[in-house]
């Protein structure tokens, strides 16, 4: 078979590359990792033909070390398993390296063209051109990066990578060698968990390192292919952070790690500035700017190391002497390296004196709690009895009375009741540092009424704000499948109280909703998922422009499909007529931000493919991506049977069971990953309901199984087929980009799937027919997938992403062998605790290498 063009650059620039630098390790000057590289290979084999013979991971390892018992003492055979863990993950980060080097030969395989595209069309088109522009002008792109445990990769790993990646791209072999030398004495796990400002500082590199430069880069070639006022894009790329803001569900975030976080933010911004403001004194040396340069070069450097405790917002000061350094550059020197000037006051215009919003985010019963204690202990105050507030929904809105106060609190309360009185308060200071942009929304997760938001706008102005003052965002997060039915009539009722409504009309009456994929997934499957999503955002913003609200959908997706990831781009280029689409939004969280966001190519690639989808959105809308009623129909039952499907699995005796013995579930919790806990209510058995999203996701995909990214799928395209429907769901894949891309992204939960590693446990007594009834509604979905698609093999539509997936799922099946060897030795046998405690920090160490190589598998 001919191989495309793009798949023979993938073989020659990566897998061919990464075949040869691996080779440098076994040159590296460290006899362990030599005796090691010696062996792996003969390891990997053994490995392989074990699976292929459906052998069980102990008899696997055990044959392997009676084959080659000569070369591995028994005392030894532990210490060489960590040592292959050790091994593998370095590989795994030659192999992202080598990879992103080749990002610009290789390219991507999806379909979907890029901003040149739509720049060289409006060269030509004076009206396009014109549209484009005045697109750019409403909309917007906000990356958020959060702090949810699954980066892996420590900050000295990142800059290694960075570095490999610069070096791979000279192939300048010397210094690829010292940086795998590096590598390999380069620790990859944290010795304790991170606090939450530990978590910041690591993902403040990515700002730092990154997005800083990217950001700036993009909107100034927006601004020279358009020749557009720099002004009307300065917000057109926007950042948002989570560390040290997101307290829902993490008693390690309070009101002194905000501080902190937000403090640290803004010390690494003018730190940034500062670096590109010394490039310019040494290019400015002219008369006239004298008194500009000396102005900037105090802001500068007191605010980058000399920073006081109470900051002012410097934005305005420090662009006028930008703005009038450049001005006497055109006027007196023939605008002589008026370029630098301007791409750092691009920058100050983009991220002001803050870098990125921080946001706020509790969960809704601590907010009801807090609002419940101020109302029972200032009565008089609130102007309400606790009683009143009791009753119904309706009861509770009407007795809000928006009343403004200044109430305190006593130390011997609930600590997540004095967080929120004291965040609240915080938030003015941030904003004085920083501008409203440095913190403005607050996010209510598990919002479920009305009198949520209202409650939170109430708390606010019991602590100190005015009405006229208050200059914060109130988000609505819905995220269960229920929470989700019931969005509009929420909102409905928000927009319907009239003192909500006045708050809105002077923050420009545009309302924010975050909308969740992690527990909705959780909740009710893949396809339900995803639809009631759909489903939601269609009502909402129908609710919406009834009230002539502008709405901006801020998306919780997840790292994989199975939480919203994969192909997030094609998402927001398939939004129809019915969906407001100006503002894209989405949490960037997990080996997603190493993987599409690590390095300025991809980087740049990404943030370009998010704005060309809000332009084609817009300008290129398709007719299939307005979905008619017979449509909505079809996928509204085919949820359905999906939705049964999965919940017979959920409500399975053995589910949970499976789950805790056969996966590395119980290690996740004693990684030193999060400064947040691995589930809700950590003290009491596990239950569903208290099992975080991203533990339920990652703990199958370390089984190779990847439940929550397609099952249900099969049997709702069977049921479609069976009732007469097939025709429709064609024409729904063709015609749909959503559909489509609910498809794909299957497609690549499968693929990331591998059966046939556990298929030793179709015989188990206990599991066998669990284990049977998963790859029973495996191998159907992939049955009707091919079929639906027309394919003859699992993305055969992405051949360079497949081939990746099936590379990197090569180089981790050692691990995955390990894993499970170690998982099964303590379930089964009687032991020691010290050396328990051995074989867990096994399981421990070999996740890491697995979540890195998958990069969207957590």
């Amino acid at each position: 078979m001919r191989l495309s063009q793009k798949t023979l650059a993938f073989q020659n620039e990566v897998l061919t590359r990464f075949d040869l630098y691996k080779s440098l390790f076994l040159t590296l000057p460290f006899q362990r990792v030599k005796h090691t590289g010696t062996i792996l290979p003969f390891f990997t084999t053994h490995c392989e033909k074990g699976v292929e013979e459906h052998l069980s991971p102990e008899v696997i390892i055990d044959s392997f070390f009676g084959q080659y018992e000569q070369y591995v003492q028994e005392d030894d055979r532990l210490d060489l398993l960590f040592r292959i863990v050790q091994y593998i993950e370095r590989q795994v980060v030659l192999f992202d390296a080598v990879e992103d080097s080749a990002f610009k030969a290789v390219g991507k395989s999806d379909e979907t063209g890029g901003l040149d595209s739509i720049f060289n069309l409006a060269q030509t088109n004076p009206q396009l051109k014109k549209q484009v522009i005045s697109r750019l002008k409403d909309m917007s792109v906000r990356l958020v990066l959060t702090a949810h445990p699954t980066q892996f990769y420590p900050g000295p790993v990142l800059s290694i990578i960075n570095d490999l990646i610069d070096e791979l791209k000279k192939n300048d072999i010397p210094k690829i060698h010292l940086l795998l030398q590096q590598l390999g004495k380069t620790p990859f796990i944290n010795k304790q968990s991170p606090t939450p400002v530990d978590e910041a500082i690591s993902l403040a590199w990515f700002l730092e390192n990154v997005f800083y430069s990217v950001a700036s880069g993009i909107e100034a070639k927006i601004e020279d292919e358009l020749e557009i006022n720099p002004k009307d894009v300065d917000h057109l790329i926007e950042l948002g952070f989570w560390p040290g803001g997101d307290r829902d569900g993490n008693p390690n975030v309070t009101w002194e790690s905000t501080k902190k976080v937000a403090t640290l933010l803004r010390t690494i911004l003018f730190r940034c500035y500062y670096r590109d403001f010394r490039i310019v004194k040494r290019r400015i040396t002219f008369r006239g700017v004298e008194q500009y340069m000396d102005e900037l070069q105090d802001l500068f450097y007191e605010n980058s190391f000399n920073p006081v405790d109470n900051p002012v917002d410097e934005t305005e000061r420090i662009l006028h002497n930008l703005t009038e350094i450049i001005r006497v550059l055109r006027e007196n020197h023939d605008g002589l390296f008026v370029e630098i000037v301007e791409d750092l006051r691009r920058k100050v215009q983009t991220f002001g004196c803050y870098f990125t919003t921080l946001d706020i985010r509790q969960d809704s019963s601590a907010l009801r709690s807090t609002f419940d204690w101020l109302v029972k202990t200032y009565p008089k105050e609130t102007g309400i009895k606790f009683e009143e507030i009791e009753g119904s929904e309706e009861e509770k809105e009407n007795h809000i009375k928006f009343t403004e106060a200044e109430l305190d609190f006593t130390e011997d309360i609930d600590p997540l009741v004095i967080d929120t009185i004291r965040v609240i308060r915080l938030i003015k200071e941030i904003q004085a540092s920083g501008s409203e942009r440095a913190v403005q929304r607050f996010i209510i997760s598990n919002c479920q009424q009305a009198s949520d938001i209202l409650g939170l706008m109430q708390l606010f102005l019991w602590e100190g704000w005015t009405k006229k003052d208050l200059t914060m965002d109130f988000v609505p997060l819905f995220e269960t499948v229920d929470d989700l039915k019931h969005a509009a009539d929420v909102m409905r009722s928000l927009y319907s109280n009239p003192t909500y409504a006045s708050h809105l009309k002077k923050r420009g009456n545009k309302q924010t909703i975050m909308l969740g994929f992690s527990d909705s997934t959780k909740d009710g499957g893949y396809l339900m998922a995803n639809w009631s999503i759909y489903k939601a955002k269609i009502e909402l913003t129908a609710i919406s422009r009834e009230f002539d609200v502008d709405l901006v959908f801020f998306d919780g997706r997840g790292g994989p499909p199975a939480r919203g990831g994969g192909k997030t781009q094609r998402f927001y280029a398939s939004m129809g007529k019915e969906i407001e689409n100006n503002h894209i939004q989405l949490t960037i969280q997990g080996q997603t931000i190493s993987s599409q966001y690590g390095s300025l190519d991809s980087a740049k690639y990404n943030i370009e493919q998010l704005l060309h989808a809000g332009l084609i959105s817009d300008l290129q809308q398709r007719v299939g991506d307005t979905l008619t009623d017979k449509q909505k129909d079809v996928i509204d039952r085919m949820a359905a049977e999906s939705h049964e499907k999965f919940l017979e699995l959920r409500h399975h005796p053995l589910f949970l069971k499976y789950l805790e013995t056969l996966s590395p579930l119980k290690s996740l919790s004693n990684m030193n990953i999060s400064s947040r806990p691995m589930k809700r209510n950590s003290g009491r058995e596990l239950r569903l309901e208290d099992l975080r999203a991203i533990s339920f996701v990652t703990s199958w995909s370390q089984l190779k199984q990847n439940i929550p990214g397609f099952f249900g799928v099969g049997t709702a395209l069977q049921w479609a087929e069976d009732n007469n429907l097939w025709s429709y769901v064609k024409n729904l894949y063709e015609t749909s980009g959503m559909f489509n891309t609910v498809i794909d992204n299957c497609m690549m939960s499968m693929t990331k799937s591998n059966f046939e590693l556990t298929s030793y446990m179709k015989d188990d007594p206990r599991f066998g027919e669990f284990w049977k009834m998963l790859k029973a509604e495996f191998d159907l979905t992939k049955k009707y997938l091919l079929k639906l698609t027309g394919m003859k093999e699992l993305m055969e539509n992405y051949p360079v992403e497949r081939a990746s997936i099936l590379e990197r799922e090569k180089i981790i099946l050692p691990l995955l062998i390990i894993q499970h060897y170690a998982i099964r030795l303590l379930e089964k046998q009687e032991m020691e605790e010290s050396k328990a405690e051995i074989y867990r920090k096994l399981i421990g160490r070999t996740i890491y290498g697995v979540v890195n190589a998958g990069r969207n598998l957590a």
